[in-house]
């Protein structure tokens, strides 16, 4: 979306040549500048980008020399950045596209042609937000077995039945061959009886449930439920699809917008109008972060930030410091993928890089995934950091040839990549660039563990489990100990078990149950259990029939890629069967073990062991005489239930023998390679869920596409909607921009003290059914179960208006409590701060807001100054405000005005009821110092916080919808 260079552009002579395909790009190695080599690949983005929107306006030369010189600059200097796209979901997305359908209206009012109206930033906007849970706490009872494992009526022995298939009345199956439902079961009704036609008994009070997806009936309706809801809402998305250019609507029921973003919308590199350059991307959603694994440069914005990206105005940022994080050392063979993250995102916590980038480098950079990555740069929020940059290299272009790239496109992209030096080969150190501060992480040091016996935050490591449980059993009884005198510790107790003799001993695992919820819902954890179980099977090793044994996946598609790599016959061979999907183990519904086990655990006292990969395990959670629980990875599970006792050493002591020549087997004899993990992760899963995201997006949602949308240039607003209104932001939109007026006389709507967030500004929630907003929607005939949320009504102005300052937890000093009340000062009355706001306005009285320290903090939202705005505010006067939102009150046109050091309201005795005018000169600046006086006869000086020439241009043309406005009318 910059303007494509031509030879007056201040860079053209950086303009190069790729040699393969012939594109256009610019080459900052062309400025001949050591720097350059030196800088962060993160920061070479930054540059990039800096030089190709080279404007003189939004980004100037200054700002391309600031990012050069960025060892200097760090920390000090503003600089532009342009990204190369915007990700919205539906909740920031509506409001976007309605300003942008209303400033249609304004173009077409002059008589020009409003199709020129679009986005000039790509923007991808993914409905994923709309859908609300609307049934929950559900119960079902004599529910089919939908994933196999011991039914109701079957023997607990470890022979495994296969389940029967539920009844069926008719049409298509949904759920494939174990445990199937009928989509038409799915959607009758149950009958009179109670009983659904697919013989699941309804508990009173509770949605009926369909057998395999094992959840409400209703629920699977949720969508088709949406659309009814929300129709308008829906109706305005695909218009939007249709009538702007450059926008792209990703529909319901596709994918959550994080992982629609990695799994589809990523591009590595942008190609238009024959120029290549780095992809990046700024999005309203806080896992935008995961892009930085794939070498995607991205972080998450407030909504309004998002909308003016989208108009085509750059982020402004403070040239961040960049951490390197380099990785040295060898992964430990058992440690897994959750180790690794977890590991390193302890040490970048204990680190302390708030607000910093962080960019990885070194040799053990290449031993990690690209699911790795991502996970890894999806937990910048833990450890406060903008971005984890992983520079792309050849790992992620493996990552790459399992989805969406072509070899063509890969080799374009690998050629432009190293052309610029954004491709990365962390062997060769050379290539290392210079960072802000170096934190070295040992990978070797990042070990397995498991937690318990009786808590989760009481971890062992792997490597001392033995000792671990030898001094558990030694301590007296307390969060670890069990207080067994030393003559009973070595007691065994033998048991007979379908006609064979086994003996159990302290240790002794008896529950072992494999899930794969929480933390352990990474694919390649899972699939190193399934790979695992494959070469124990192989190898001949079985794990003793009497152990509890069950495989509990978190989703269908945990069972689709273990049984798409075959894995998952191995695993049942081990008697780790699918049981079903839901909470079993870890909230202890786990089947009875055999009278025969509990009577020997009974009569030696013994402590045995539960071994799971879920997240709970309190003592005698899993089983009443089960008292020592481990938490462990999915692969550990299936180790400890093949060794059949939590007392060994993995590195000396075998698992079993093989059933052939009776040779140990050691549990490195058949732990599989990270290699071998990654490659079958690579070869099946990724490439299956890309096939079916491919597929979906291509086929589209029924729903979604036969909506009813009208095809015009300008959006039909439905005036008896309360979910999209056209919002008044452009009355009165002329096309010369009219010279600065003075704000006279004006009340101040709020006296707010220090630390008013955006949570007190910006509406958010539901809505309370006193307040200003039900009062609307209740004129508009609507219940209050109709009113919705304040997020998914971002798209009416008369809602959000309504909404605006009216937290409950709102401070005013002219109330003296919290609430979202005001003094409206002529009357003297105490009213809604909107109510107050409407007679002001309505009196044609401008109006202030008076407030202290850190006014604006928080996260950001996009109506924290539209709201204000249109409350008839025209500058907010305080200590000092939040960065960002300061930003926001420019980009709406309203002055942030800020006290002289050591001055605010109180040491210049305000009372806030004064009349307020503040004089604007016929040329404004940067910075400008201004005059207040009240009608009380005091005047004092504020600065107008107007950090660049820019911010001095929106303000004058009352923000930045109205600039862009008149740019088309120009």
């Amino acid at each position: 979306y910059f303007c494509f260079p031509s030879a007056e552009h201040p860079y053209s002579h950086l303009i190069d040549t790729l040699e393969h395909g012939g594109l256009k790009f610019f080459n900052p190695q062309k400025f001949n500048d050591p720097r350059y080599d030196k800088l962060p690949l993160s920061i070479r983005v930054l540059l990039e980008a800096a030089v190709r929107n080279c404007d003189g306006f939004y980004t100037k030369e200054g700002d391309v020399q600031s990012i050069l010189d960025w060892q200097q600059q760090q920390n000090k200097a503003e600089v532009p950045f342009s990204p190369a796209r915007v990700l919205l979901q539906d909740f920031t997305g509506i409001p976007a596209m309605v300003d942008l359908a209303a400033m249609r209206d304004a173009v077409a009012k002059h008589g020009l042609d409003p199709s020129l109206v679009n986005p000039k930033c790509p923007t991808d906007l993914i409905v994923d937000h709309s859908l609300q849970i609307d049934y929950s706490k559900c119960a079902i009872q004599n529910a089919p077995n939908p994933g196999g494992g011991d039914g109701p009526n079957q023997s607990h022995g470890p022979s495994r039945s296969t389940p029967s298939r539920p009844p069926s009345r008719g049409g298509s199956q949904c759920g494939g061959q174990r445990g199937s439902c009928s989509k038409a079961a799915c959607n009758d009704p149950p009958s009179s009886s109670g009983q659904s036609p697919a013989s699941v008994q309804q508990i009173e009070n509770t949605p009926l449930l369909c057998p395999f997806h094992l959840k409400p009936v209703s629920e699977i309706r949720t969508v088709q439920n949406l659309y009814l809801t929300v129709a308008t809402l829906l109706s305005a998305k695909q218009w939007c699809s249709k009538a702007f250019k450059n926008v792209n609507v990703v529909p319901p029921d596709i994918g959550a917008v994080h992982q629609v973003n990695l799994e589809y919308l990523s591009r590595v590199v942008q190609i238009s109008n024959g120029f290549i350059y780095p992809d990046s991307v700024v999005g309203t959603d806080s896992h935008t972060t995961m892009i930085n694994g794939l070498g995607i440069l991205g972080w998450g914005v407030g909504g309004i930030e998002s909308e003016a990206v989208m108009l085509g105005q750059p982020l402004s940022l403070t040239l961040p410091q960049v951490v390197g994080c380099k990785l040295l050392g060898t992964i430990n063979p058992l440690t897994t993928s959750i180790d690794i993250v977890l590991g390193i995102t302890k040490h970048l916590r204990q680190a302390g890089i708030a607000g910093r980038f962080v960019e990885f480098f070194g040799p053990g950079v290449s031993q990690l995934s690209a699911p790795d990555r991502t996970t890894i740069a999806n937990m910048c929020p833990e450890y406060n950091a903008t971005v984890s940059f992983f520079p792309v290299d050849q790992v992620t272009l493996k990552h790459f040839k399992k989805t969406n790239f072509t070899q063509e496109k890969l080799e374009v992209l690998e050629s432009y990549l190293k052309a610029v030096k954004l491709f990365r080969s962390y062997e060769d150190p050379s290539e290392d660039p210079e960072y802000s501060e170096v934190i070295e992480i040992n990978l070797s040091s990042v070990v397995p563990y498991v937690s318990g016996p009786k808590r989760a935050q009481d971890r062992v490591a792997v490597s001392n489990m033995k000792e671990d449980f030898q001094s558990c059993l030694d301590e007296k009884v307390g969060f670890k100990g069990f207080n067994i005198s030393k003559e009973k510790q070595e007691t065994r107790v033998p048991f007979l078990h379908c006609g064979q003799k086994y003996e159990l001993a302290h240790g002794s695992v008896v529950i072992a149950a494999v899930i794969s919820c929480t933390n352990n819902c990474n694919p390649s954890v899972m699939l190193t259990a399934g790979l695992m179980a494959k070469k124990a099977v192989e190898a001949g090793l079985v794990v003793k029939p009497y152990i509890r044994t069950s495989l509990a996946p978190g989703s269908g598609m945990v069972t689709h890629y273990l049984s798409t790599s075959g894995v998952l016959p191995f695993l049942s061979q081990l008697g780790f069967e699918v049981i079903g999907y839901g909470c079993a183990t870890c909230v202890g519904n786990t089947a009875p073990l055999k009278e025969a086990v509990v009577d020997a655990i009974k009569q030696g006292d013994l402590v045995t062991c539960g071994v799971l990969s879920g997240n709970r395990h309190f003592e005698g959670r899993l089983c009443d005489c089960v008292r020592a629980n481990y938490l462990a990875s999915p692969p550990l599970v299936l180790a400890y239930a093949i060794a059949g006792t939590v007392g060994i050493d993995f590195e000396k002591e075998p698992l079993g023998k093989d059933d052939i020549q009776g040779k140990e087997v050691y549990l490195c004899d058949i732990w599989p390679s990270r290699e071998e993990v990654q490659q079958t992760e690579e070869d099946t899963i990724i490439s299956s869920i890309f096939k079916d995201l491919r597929g979906r997006m291509e086929k589209g949602n029924t729903f979604w596409n036969n909506i009813e949308c009208p095809d015009s240039v300008l959006f039909p607003w439905d005036h008896k909607s309360t979910y999209i209104r056209s919002p008044c932001f452009f009355s009165k939109l002329s096309k010369e921009v009219p010279p600065p007026q003075s704000i006279e006389n004006a009340h101040a709507l709020l006296f707010l003290g220090d630390k008013v967030t955006t949570d007190h500004i910006s509406p958010a929630g539901s809505i309370a059914r006193a307040s200003a907003a039900a009062k609307y929607l209740q004129s508009k005939r609507l219940a209050p179960r109709e009113f919705n949320s304040y997020g998914a009504r971002r798209g009416n102005d008369a809602v959000m208006t309504r909404g605006t300052f009216a937290s409950i937890k709102l401070q005013n000093r002219f109330i003296g409590k919290s609430g979202p009340k005001t003094l409206h000062i002529p009357s003297g009355q105490t009213l809604d701060v909107f109510e107050a706001a409407e007679r002001y306005q309505r009196d044609g009285i401008p109006l202030i807001i008076l407030a202290g320290k850190d006014y604006g903090s928080g996260n950001s939202r996009d109506w924290v100054a539209k709201g204000p705005y249109l409350l008839g505010v025209r500058a907010v006067i305080a200590e000092s405000f939040e960065k960002l939102h300061k930003n926001q009150l420019v980009g709406m046109g309203i002055m942030p005005l800020e006290f002289l050091p050591g001055q605010n309201a109180d040491s210049l005795e305000l009372s806030g009821k004064e009349k307020f005018t503040i004089t604007l000169p016929d040329t404004l600046s940067p910075r400008k110092q201004l005059t207040v006086t009240t009608s009380q006869g005091k005047s004092f000086i504020v600065t107008a916080l107007f950090d660049t020439e820019m911010d001095v241009t929106f303000f004058q043309h009352g923000g930045l919808l109205r600039f862009v406005a008149r740019t088309f009318l120009k």
